[in-house]
């Protein structure tokens, strides 16, 4: 990566999760502390308004906007085949708001980019909108709501029963969606396969999750369960 293009990085970095330490943006950028210092240097000699406060980390002055985003080659289709690919997967929110984005990325590149149809990397439907897709919509809306849903679901063993969750967040598997939630019966941390959730019903909004159970400590919980498998 080029020098100018870490100190993008860098500031993107700063401006998203401000405060941030050098420990941080050294760990995620991939060079050590004290080039980071040195980024810091020649960023404030440039007139970008980053300032450091001792033992909390660098900001950026209120206000402050990035110069225009300016894309090669490899990050222009990535980012287009992205976008295409939420639109052949997601519900029908997610789709929509896909296409719309696509339009706007599109709008933003030279006149020679903006045929997506012209491009040798796609992302092609291969199903019509069904009952999964269906779902997604629900349950996107639901985990934003922070409202519990109660369900009829078909294990893969071919066992049916009732279950009503908090669904926490939704993971793409490439090919299958999964939501992860905290189940009210098991008291537990539990995955369910969304093509197999039928007869959606959101639940009474005077249910409430308990604060501990969140989409962090679920993650927490699927990382313990994955290097205890050796993962």
């Amino acid at each position: 990566m080029r020098k100018s293009d870490r100190l993008f990085q860098l500031v993107n970095l700063v401006r998203i999760h401000q405060p941030i330490t050098a420990e941080a943006l050294a760990e995620r950028i991939g060079v050590s502390v004290r080039t980071i210092y040195r980024y810091i240097d020649d960023l404030s000699l440039s007139g970008i308004p980053l300032y450091g406060t001792t033992g909390i980390g660098y900001a950026l002055d209120e206000g402050f906007e990035l110069p225009p985003l300016t894309l090669n080659a490899d990050e222009r289709d990535a980012l287009v085949l992205g976008v295409e690919m939420l639109g052949t997967c997601a519900g029908a929110e997610l789709r929509a708001a896909a296409r719309s984005l696509l339009v706007k990325i599109l709008a933003a590149l030279p006149a020679s980019a903006r045929e997506p149809s012209l491009a040798n990397v796609r992302a092609l439907r291969v199903r019509p909108a069904d009952e999964e897709q269906r779902n997604l919509d629900t349950l996107r809306r639901l985990i934003q709501q922070g409202r519990a849903v109660q369900f009829a679901y078909l294990s893969l063993a071919g066992e049916a029963s009732q279950r009503t969750v908090f669904p926490l967040g939704l993971f793409y598997w490439g090919g299958k969606w999964t939501v992860g939630s905290w189940c009210t019966q098991r008291r537990a941390y539990r995955d369910f396969r969304v093509e197999r959730m039928h007869s959606l019903q959101a639940q009474p909004e005077g249910l409430e999750l308990e604060g501990q159970f969140n989409l962090q400590a679920y993650m927490q919980f699927q990382a313990a369960q994955w290097a205890a498998r050796g993962h």
